[in-house]
């Protein structure tokens, strides 16, 4: 049936692009107190004091919050709690935050925060991974060690796999810190009710995840706290913990002082205290045949967690699991540890833990095929996944359709690569622009995988009229969610969508559904989505099959009616609702989407990682400045499989928004740090790119619909930002003949 929807829509365009959004620092409220966070000069330090006095005294100051009055748990985490809300026996990296100020005014409590004082014992800064994991000093005394995590793979024997190698070549890598620079910085607005619920309002990603935090600082029950849905100003992933801990220090004032308080944060403070892209130090040892094929990988990756394990685990389980890139591999050895520094905190960001592999291996085919003697090309034709293959977990991918050679074929037919790759300068050309094209490829597993438990939920209330209410427990990052959910549900009621009206979200109204991350939100809350309406028709039919002469299972729905096995046997949409209530039966669907078993044996690194995969293939073309070094892309061009397409300017939208991310991660961006402090705190430090840096871009949406989701589609929001960076260093590569094994590429002349 052809649902009644256009084929691409948005619910909050017209309110965004008219200012009529209302954004957390909108949020107004009666005897509105406003906080500020206080932070020390220290990088690592033991606590001897926090002297409050002079701020409490300042005119305007209500009060100086510290972790002493935290009633809860002043230590939080999603998988370690060693988060502090407050700092509390030590200071672990320069954004502690060691107290908040909550005055009559922001400006107040700004200029009072200066006035707080902390007397502290400097201890050793471990700004260095490396050194970090010889324990000489402990970030985290009871836990005996700054190692965060060790995840492996071990599959095969590698020593032999290395003896039958007729080439071994090594490589070493290094990524950055990167800063999320969403546009909307951290922000809470918490409201004490009379009834002792909190009401949460805020700047953040998962509203589930902030209920936990909030009620744990607290003390008090999850159902005490109600986060309710507020749009959000860009997260990129960096809206979770961060976000989460401000929400509950305002919660906390909000609690102590019965009155509504906001906290809005500054650029400085957002930067100084959020977490990054985890930097990584990366070592690979390929073993190849001389007909092409890889034989053995052995590689290390040392991530830097910076002071607290946030995601550290998630983020460097994802890059075990991906460590040879889309390739097949019998031997393979790999180990990736996470470790405590006193750098700033480091967590989840767009593509968790695969850009940094990415940007390593996609150069390592490239290096390997050039020693043999082959094209880039067609090194990857003979080492790539493909329909049935045993994965490097063990992992055979037959349930889907794996679109690798799909994605990899399109993007050299839209970019005509290989004769592109004929004009390459590779350093040689007398030109002051060396043309260089580039391009990478890569798989990633769709939503948690072995990660954690997945579900989602979703629930339909349809109004006496015919109006419908839509509640799903996936969140509306600004990616356009809750749009794709709308047409999900219209185009399987049969409904135009004019019916539908999403609900503003809340953690009251719709079970704990997860965290919006891993490019899970149209899988995994599009499939509960159909589920609950296929729940709704269900009731729908039962109620409506006498009056229509059929049976249940005969009921139709399209084009706004119910019908019967004779289509002159129908009655609108409407009318079958009112039938309904008038036989006191109430039309409410509701649906669970669990996703299909994975599983995993952390000693091996076996087994099923995820349920799913997106294949995707990326390349750019550019020119480098013979004199000057400067780089100029040209022209981006991304395919990759989505499963299927919901909203199809949507996920335009989306590969659009990846490639100019990894524009940045390639060539611009690095958070600099200076003994342990975050010196680019503004964006006028902190370089991202501007829209004159970016190329020219085309998307090309390849549709294979996927047999583990209701509804066909699978993920994109992370994969088209993982391998845009490794396709620019391959590029920079042909145009000047030199490789770049660090992030930020920085070129120069010859």
């Amino acid at each position: 049936m052809k649902p009644m929807v256009p084929k691409s829509w948005r619910n909050d365009a017209v309110a965004k692009v008219t200012g009529r959004t209302k954004y957390t620092d909108d949020l107004k409220f009666a005897n509105l107190l406003h906080a500020a966070p206080v932070y020390s000069d220290f990088v690592h330090a033991r606590i001897n004091s926090i002297e409050t006095a002079g701020a409490e005294k300042y005119p305007g100051v209500v009060r100086v919050i510290t972790a002493r009055d935290v009633p809860g748990a002043n230590r939080v985490g999603q998988i370690r709690k060693d988060y502090r809300i407050f700092a509390d026996d030590k200071i672990r990296y320069n954004g502690d935050v060691v107290a908040l100020v909550v005055a009559e005014s922001r400006d107040i409590a700004i200029r009072a925060s200066r006035l707080v004082r902390v007397e502290a014992i400097p201890l050793p800064a471990l700004l260095d991974p490396e050194e970090a994991l010889q324990d000489k000093v402990l970030i985290h005394e009871d836990l005996y060690t700054n190692l965060v995590v060790t995840h492996k793979v071990r599959r095969g024997d590698v020593d032999e796999g290395f003896r039958k190698a007729d080439l071994v070549i090594e490589e070493d890598f290094r990524t950055q810190f990167v800063e999320h620079a969403y546009m909307e910085t951290e922000a809470a607005v918490c409201v004490p009710r009379s009834d002792g619920v909190t009401e949460v309002y805020g700047s953040m990603q998962h509203p589930f995840s902030t209920r936990r935090f909030v009620a744990a600082c607290l003390g008090t029950p999850l159902g005490r706290v109600e986060v309710v849905g507020t749009p959000l100003g860009g997260g990129f992933g960096g809206k979770d913990d961060t976000a989460a801990i401000v929400c509950a220090r305002t919660a906390l004032a909000a609690r102590l002082l019965n009155r509504p308080v906001k906290t809005m944060y500054r650029r400085d403070w957002s930067i100084r205290e959020s977490y990054k892209r985890h930097p990584y130090h990366i070592h690979y040892k390929m073993g190849l045949t001389r007909d092409g094929l890889i034989t053995a990988v052995q590689c290390r990756m040392l991530a830097d967690a910076g002071a607290y394990c946030s995601v550290t685990p998630w983020v460097t389980w994802r890059s075990t699991v991906q460590c040879c890139g889309p390739y097949l591999v019998d031997n393979v050895h790999c180990d990736v540890l996470g470790v405590y520094t006193n750098n700033v905190v480091t967590g989840a960001m767009r593509g968790f833990g695969s850009p940094q592999v990415n940007f390593a291996i996609e150069q390592l085919v490239e290096i390997a095929a050039a020693k043999l003697g082959l094209s880039g090309i067609e090194f990857r034709r003979r080492n790539m996944v493909r329909q049935g293959c045993l994965t490097i977990t063990g992992q055979r991918l037959d349930g889907h359709k794996v679109a690798m050679g799909e994605v990899l074929d399109a993007v050299l037919k839209e970019t005509d690569y290989e004769r592109n790759l004929g004009r390459c300068a590779f350093g040689k050309s007398d030109s002051d622009e060396w043309y260089g094209i580039g391009l990478a490829m890569s798989y990633r597993g769709v939503s948690l995988g072995a990660e954690g438990a997945d579900l989602c939920a979703a629930a339909i209330d349809v109004q006496p009229d015919g109006s419908i209410l839509l509640d799903v427990g996936v969140h509306e990052n600004g990616q356009g969610l809750e749009s794709a959910m709308s047409i999900l549900c219209a185009g399987e009621l049969g409904v135009d969508l004019r019916h539908i009206h999403y609900r503003r979200a809340s953690t009251s109204s719709i079970p704990d559904s997860g965290t919006t991350v891993a490019s899970r939100g149209t899988i995994m809350g599009g499939g509960a989505v159909l589920l609950a309406a296929r729940d709704l028709k269900d009731k729908i039919s039962a109620a409506v099959a006498e009056k229509l002469r059929c049976e249940p299972a005969q009921v139709r729905f399209a084009h706004g009616r119910v019908e019967g096995r004779d289509s002159s046997d129908s009655l609108s949409f409407d009318e079958a609702i009112r039938e309904m209530w008038q036989a006191r039966l109430v039309p409410r669907g509701f649906g669970v989407f669990r996703s299909p078993k994975v599983t995993w044996n952390d000693e091996s690194g076996q087994g099923d990682a995820y349920f799913t995969w997106v294949y995707g293939c990326q390349a750019v073309e550019l020119t480098v400045n013979r004199k000057t070094g400067k780089v100029r892309l040209l022209r981006a061009v991304a395919a990759h499989d989505v499963g299927r397409a919901v909203n199809p300017e949507m996920v335009k939208g989306q590969f659009y928004g990846g490639m100019a991310m990894s524009t940045g991660y390639a060539l611009h961006e690095e958070v600099g740090m200076k003994d342990g402090k975050i010196a680019t705190t503004n964006l006028n430090t902190y370089r991202i790119p501007r829209s004159t840096d970016l190329p020219e871009m085309t998307a090309i949406i390849v549709e294979n619909p996927d047999p583990a989701s209701p509804s066909g589609a699978k993920s994109i929001g992370e994969p088209t930002n993982e391998i845009l960076a490794p396709a620019i260093a391959n590029a920079i590569y042909n145009a000047t003949g030199r490789r770049h094994f660090s992030l930020p590429i920085r070129t120069t002349s010859p």
